[in-house]
């Protein structure tokens, strides 16, 4: 294994564990309705969408991002 592999083996496991917390506290977020936690569901969505596509760049599915 070359470093580029290491570096994208711990950014897929990094980005499945980050993403799964992500998504799950939108899930438990999402019944509220007060503007902070709005905010808080906008930044958890971000954070789960940034998660997607570290997953997508290490399995080599975009190609030219990384």
């Amino acid at each position: 294994m070359d470093a580029a592999a290491i570096e994208r083996t711990i950014a897929l496991v990094g980005a499945i564990v980050v993403g799964t917390a992500a998504l799950w506290s939108l899930k438990l977020e999402w019944p509220k309705t007060g503007l902070d936690d709005h905010v808080a569901k906008i930044m958890l969505g971000l954070l789960a969408l940034g998660c997607c596509i570290v997953i997508l760049v290490a399995t080599r599915v975009l190609h030219g991002i990384a």
